[in-house]
């Protein structure tokens, strides 16, 4: 990030719990920026990127009310590794952009951004200070999803292999959160982390305050 606010990247693979960990996060005074929401914004009714993905992709990936058609990309960019280059290369940079921008507004003490691919896009480890992996055990990612998707065990495992494997991302992590136990399990793990991030927090807004100040 361009400012001296203090930023984790939260990543982790589907089912792992993101969006759990981030509300608690939350909780305790965090501000959170979560990428997904924000890419559901820009690919909503008439959002800010679907101009450009009509002119790329054509009027069959967007629905009748001005929306990205999910359903329908989804199997473009899962069966076309170009087409999903090319959704990226429109999606990516906004997504960034406002990111940046929601962590600039945000008035907690340290910024949680939940970036689910963080390990894979690789440009996103130079944007925070520090990575916090949420890792559970596969044979539970699967479950889950199964469970709040309705999908097959083939179908989940296909997703799972197309990200970043577990042992990848807790290679990436500098702090790790298991999440195979619920939610009481997870409380006293974030607000460890919590407190470790409030003092890094403070460590950088204190060095920040001692630099002179650039010459207008």
């Amino acid at each position: 990030m361009h400012d001296a606010r203090f930023t984790v990247g939260l990543t982790g693979g589907i089912g792992c719990g993101k969006s759990t960990v981030a509300d608690l996060f939350a909780e305790l005074g965090a501000s959170v920026v979560d990428t997904d929401l924000i890419a559901h914004r820009l690919t909503g009714p008439h959002g800010p990127a679907m101009d450009a993905i009509a002119a790329e992709f054509g009027p069959a990936y967007v629905t009748a009310d001005g929306a990205l058609d999910r359903a329908r990309m989804r199997a473009l960019v899962f069966a076309d590794p170009a087409a999903k280059a090319r959704l990226e290369a429109i999606l990516h940079p906004r997504i960034r952009a406002a990111a940046e921008a929601e962590a600039l507004a945000a008035s907690g003490p340290y910024v949680i951004m939940v970036v689910p691919l963080l390990v894979e896009s690789g440009n996103w480890r130079t944007r925070v200070a520090r990575v916090l992996a949420i890792d559970c055990a596969e044979a539970t990612q699967v479950r889950r999803v199964m469970a709040r998707n309705g999908l097959s065990e083939e179908q989940v495992r296909a997703i799972m292999a197309a990200q970043a494997s577990r042992a990848e991302r807790l290679a990436a992590a500098d702090d790790v959160i298991t999440n195979d136990d619920g939610v009481e399990a997870l409380r006293p793990q974030i607000e460890r982390l919590h407190a470790d991030y409030l003092a890094f927090s403070q460590r950088m807004a204190h060095h920040m305050a001692r630099l002179p100040r650039e010459r207008l």
